[in-house]
């Protein structure tokens, strides 16, 4: 027996090590504690975990571990081992934060069992492990939150999953497609029979056609359809679904579910505005390019279609003829039997000339009982005199109004295109000018233009050379028209208005001068002057403390002038304190803005030196829309042949609402001009136009008149009544 005892022993001594071998593998910290002394015994893994050697632990009793605790676990743990020692758990866990040695909390999973109680049955002995689970705590951390991120999102984007197996037929929803359908997993059981039936006929067939297809096909869709929740409230959903394949052959169909209510009914919104807007431009087109009375092209179409004419004539060596045509004897008519009595005759003549015209030809309502003809594609002008001839016939006949016998006749100014080799303004006026020939010679015939001795085109030389003579001698100011927000009645600006200081005739109006240098190199000297001008005033008022910008206007020509930028830029190098925006130009909507690429890119290189644009006198130009849509403008300034009336006539009212939606949707500040009166002003903020400028508010005045205004103005900000 006593040579068995070492063998024994020994073995007892293998079992021990592969025991401890097996713990530390497992990276175990093991423990024992004498609960009635607190004495506490473990292993070198119990110190690791939280950063120490056996050492530097030792001695250690058992509340010191208690002590180490985080404070939001230990009511737990304490609870825990309360109720073990009570009998209640016949095993002791807890999973805690335990402080580490560099200060940090590391998670532990401990877990104990009391093996000794003593001769009264309290607690002795107790032994058992912890476990390190900080990285597994960790991963739970992450995942919560990605869960939470992913819930929140697809809450905020109104955005569900499902999952259709179909090898079991079970269909799995996310929370959100349960939120969309206003249901929950404990109120609804999701079929794809319940679902397919809460969709609008319609949608119905189009989603059973769909799954039809996937399960069968292997189809994915990705479709917009209406359906219903379980709460019967409609909406619109956007619904996808990609099939997983094994062999070929479909298993599962998984997918989103959208609510795109929302979405759907702004985009239903949209396309009504776009109606409405399609609308608006009708009207606006109709106000813009035709004459009310007689439904003929009034002058601005009437530019538009010389000036195709002229082209087309180049293009194919043809000729055209341009007639204009005053009807003799129509005011003695309007006097005697009044204005309806004219309108229908002017009717009853625009009809018996639209007649005498050939097909293709443009007859045009130049204003009162003025007409115009384009005759294009003319082999010889002799051709156009079968049609001069019918028009002069037509107009004879004898026409018969509301039972009164009215008998009118015309005279016809005509000139030929290229031989008349002048622009499309050059040559109405041409026409105009062989038409009071033709009335000298006794009405009622046709004369042609004759340009070697037109007097006319000597009289324009002169003025183009008195101009640029005025210009030299510095003969040319600027005015200043004040514009304001009509909510603050603060000022917002001022437009810069030439002016002409001749020295025989006095203060002239641009109207008197401009027209003359329209495509001449003299119009863009002179605007060139304007900016300077504008620049310097700026200036001007800074130093005085005043924050005033100043738009001026732009001509077509000097806009699409090949040095507007270089020249520009050496203006406002010069001052080197100028505030983006404090400049401003304003350019008509006009057919003379041939290319609108050079345009949009002369407009976006002057906004990058702080220059910003308007359209002005929009509705009646040349291409509304286009030019909203093409061109980075700031302002949209209506026309004060709109704003004028628009108190007594519904039809302007309606057209400047319908130019406020369109700034509206392009996101332009509207400007009214014309305001005379404080109901205009009144009536355009209820319309949602905020800034005005006109009479009402101040007449243009000379730059040394604005600052006393402006005080004036600050004192009793009111508009007055200028209609009058």
């Amino acid at each position: 027996m006593n040579n068995n005892v070492p063998q024994i022993d020994e073995q007892e001594d293998d079992k021990r090590e592969l025991l401890a071998l097996i713990i530390n593998a497992t990276g175990v910290g093991i423990w024992d504690c004498q609960v009635q002394t607190g004495e506490l015994t473990f292993n070198k893994r119990w110190a690791e975990i939280i950063g120490y050697t056996v050492e530097e632990l030792l001695p250690i009793q058992f509340n010191t571990w208690t002590t180490n605790l985080h404070p939001d676990d230990l009511t737990k743990a304490k609870n825990l081992l309360a109720q073990h020692f009570n009998g209640e758990l016949d095993f002791y866990e807890v999973e805690a934060r335990i402080k580490h040695k560099s200060g940090h909390y590391v998670w532990v999973q401990a877990s104990g069992k009391l093996i000794e109680r003593d001769d009264e049955g309290k607690p002795k002995r107790m032994i058992g492990t912890h476990l390190d689970i900080t990285e597994r705590k960790i991963s739970e951390e992450q995942m919560i939150v990605t869960t939470q991120l992913l819930n929140e999102s697809q809450q905020v984007g109104k955005l569900g999953g499902w999952k259709l197996d179909l090898k079991t037929g079970d269909l799995f929803w996310t929370d959100e497609t349960y939120r969309i359908h206003d249901t929950s997993p404990e109120e609804f059981n999701p079929t794809v029979d319940a679902g397919v039936d809460y969709f609008l006929p319609q949608s119905q067939t189009i989603i059973t056609k769909a799954l039809d297809e996937a399960i069968n096909n292997g189809v994915d869709y990705d479709l917009e359809l209406e359906t219903y929740t379980t709460k019967g409230r409609k909406i619109d959903v956007r619904t996808t679904c990609t099939v997983t394949l094994e062999e070929g052959i479909p298993v599962r169909l998984t997918g989103i579910f959208q609510d795109i209510s929302t979405h759907k009914n702004n985009q239903r919104k949209l396309e009504k505005s776009n109606l409405n807007l399609a609308a608006a431009n009708s009207a606006l087109k109709l106000s813009a390019h035709y004459d009310p009375l007689t439904k003929l092209p009034n002058r601005t179409l009437l530019a538009d279609r010389i000036e195709h004419a002229v082209k087309k004539s180049v293009r194919n060596k043809t000729f055209v003829a341009v007639a204009f045509i005053d009807l003799d004897g129509f005011k003695e008519v309007n006097d005697r039997h009044g204005h309806n009595i004219g309108d229908e005759l002017l009717k009853k003549v625009t009809h018996q000339l639209t007649h005498a015209l050939r097909e293709g030809d443009t007859l045009s309502r130049f204003g009162g009982d003025e007409f115009v003809a384009v005759i294009d594609d003319l082999s010889d002008p002799s051709e156009s005199d079968i049609v001069v001839s019918r028009m002069l016939e037509s107009v004879s006949n004898t026409l018969m109004i509301e039972e009164k016998l009215l008998k009118v006749t015309a005279s016809i100014g005509i000139t030929f295109y290229p031989l008349d080799n002048a622009s499309p303004d050059q040559l109405l006026r041409h026409a105009d000018q062989a038409m009071y020939i033709a009335k000298q010679k006794g009405k009622n015939r046709s004369y042609i233009f004759d340009i070697a001795q037109d007097a006319a085109v000597k009289h324009h030389n002169e003025e183009l050379k008195t101009i640029a003579q005025a210009l030299e001698n510095e003969e040319f100011l600027l005015y200043y028209q004040p514009k304001i927000d009509l909510r603050t009645n603060e000022i917002i600006g001022v437009e810069a208005l030439i002016r002409w200081n001749h020295p025989t005739r006095g203060l002239l109006a641009p109207a008197m001068f401009l027209p003359i240098v329209e495509n001449d190199i003299l119009d863009i000297r002179i605007g060139e002057w304007v900016i300077k001008t504008a620049l310097s005033q700026i200036q001007d008022w800074l130093s005085s403390g005043y924050d005033i910008s100043i738009s001026v206007n732009i001509s077509p020509l000097h806009l699409q002038y090949d040095r507007f930028i270089s020249d520009l830029k050496g203006m406002l190098v010069q001052y080197p304190n100028f505030k983006p925006e404090s400049l401003e130009f304003e350019i008509l909507e006009s057919s003379a803005l041939k290319d609108i690429k050079l345009v949009y890119n002369v407009m976006r290189e002057c906004q990058q030196l702080g220059v910003c644009f308007s359209i002005d006198d929009f509705g009646t130009g040349y291409s509304s829309l286009t030019y909203l849509k093409r061109l980075p403008a700031k302002y949209l300034k209506i026309d004060r042949s709109f704003v004028r009336d628009m108190l007594v006539d519904k039809d302007d009212k309606a057209i400047i609402q319908g130019i406020i939606e369109l700034a509206k949707v392009f996101n332009l500040k509207v400007i009214a001009e014309g305001v005379e009166t404080p109901h205009h002003g009144e009536l355009l903020l209820s319309l949602g136009s905020y800034y005005a400028q006109g009479y009402g508010i101040a007449k243009p005045m000379p730059a040394n008149e604005i600052l006393t205004w402006l005080a004036v103005w600050k004192q009793n900000p009111s508009l007055v009544d200028r209609s009058v």
